[in-house]
């Protein structure tokens, strides 16, 4: 596994161990019994797409253009990871956003969201001493100025999957025009058949030295917590492929640049599709990839 030069300056391991982890699995886990009435999905979304599935319902005004979103995903971030370390709430870096930073320390440019994680016991704190919390945010220069909201679902302290309508356990949500970061806890949802191992409610697993001890770095120019083995989740849940494809939704990586520069007649043309034609070329597109990797190790 190569390393890039960014993260091998900015890649910290945390002084924090899992033997150090008391309070990451809480003492009552509620689960949903069999048999209950239909779940009520607490986020809603405009739209089931990739666009507008990934908008708060409750401020959505329209689709923003590909400029406002990348900016507001940036602006976001920031705010986010530096208002859960100044109340000491750990978070770390997860899914897409995870790749984004093992490219170069940013949102990948096509995301319409962030995805982080938390343990248990953070949950339990955003849900009893900081939900819905408004937090106003000024950028360094004090030309940006944006307030999010910190929306924790009630669902939250049922930690098994449910009926699959409140996977998502929190939300950082841009009260402009709805983008957001999912956030979702993990757990020890079953000490006596998988010990150790720790799951949301999406049927991502992880064992705690997946995770911990986390690691200290940037992303967006703030620190960021990574978990430790990074690499190897990020292979497990996108394929190799996703560590050295170099030309990817519409983008190209810019190696010299250390950049995903979008291709802007290709994205042009994309826009035109509909959902399902722009999955459809989004899962021939990563079957390519897959393929031409393949043939190159034979």
């Amino acid at each position: 596994m190569r390393l890039l030069g960014w993260q091998s300056l900015l890649l910290v391991t945390s002084l924090y161990s899992a033997s150090a982890l008391p309070s990451l699995v809480p003492n009552i886990i509620i689960r949903q019994d069999d048999g209950e009435l239909p779940e009520e999905k607490y986020f809603h979304e405009p739209g089931g797409d990739d666009i507008l599935g990934h908008y708060d319902t409750r401020f959505f005004k329209g689709v923003v253009t590909y400029e406002e979103r990348t900016d507001t995903l940036m602006h976001m971030t920031r705010a986010y990871l530096n208002f859960f370390r100044e109340n000491g709430l750990e978070t770390w870096i997860a899914h897409g956003s995870l790749l984004g930073w093992w490219w170069n320390g940013k949102v990948l440019p096509w995301d319409w969201d962030i995805d982080t994680q938390v343990n248990t016991a953070t949950l339990h704190r955003m849900a009893d001493n900081f939900n819905h919390t408004i937090c106003h945010y000024a950028s360094k220069d004090n030309q940006t100025q944006r307030n999010y909201l910190l929306d924790v679902n009630p669902h939250a302290r049922q930690r098994d999957r449910g009926q699959g309508q409140n996977i998502i356990d929190a939300r950082w949500i841009d009260m402009r025009n709805g983008l957001y970061i999912d956030i979702t806890g993990v757990s020890e949802l079953n000490p006596e058949t998988e010990p150790g191992i720790l799951q949301c409610k999406n049927f991502h697993k992880y064992k705690i030295s997946d995770l911990y001890p986390m690691r200290e770095s940037v992303y967006e120019g703030v620190p960021a917590k990574i978990p430790y083995k990074y690499d190897e989740i990020l292979i497990k849940e996108y394929g190799h492929s996703a560590l050295v494809v170099m030309d990817f939704e519409d983008h190209n990586w810019i190696p010299e640049l250390k950049l995903w520069v979008p291709d802007k007649k290709r994205i042009a043309e994309t826009e035109k599709l509909t959902p399902e034609e722009r999955k459809k070329k989004q899962d021939e597109e990563r079957q390519r990839r897959e393929d031409a990797l393949m043939g190159n190790s034979a």
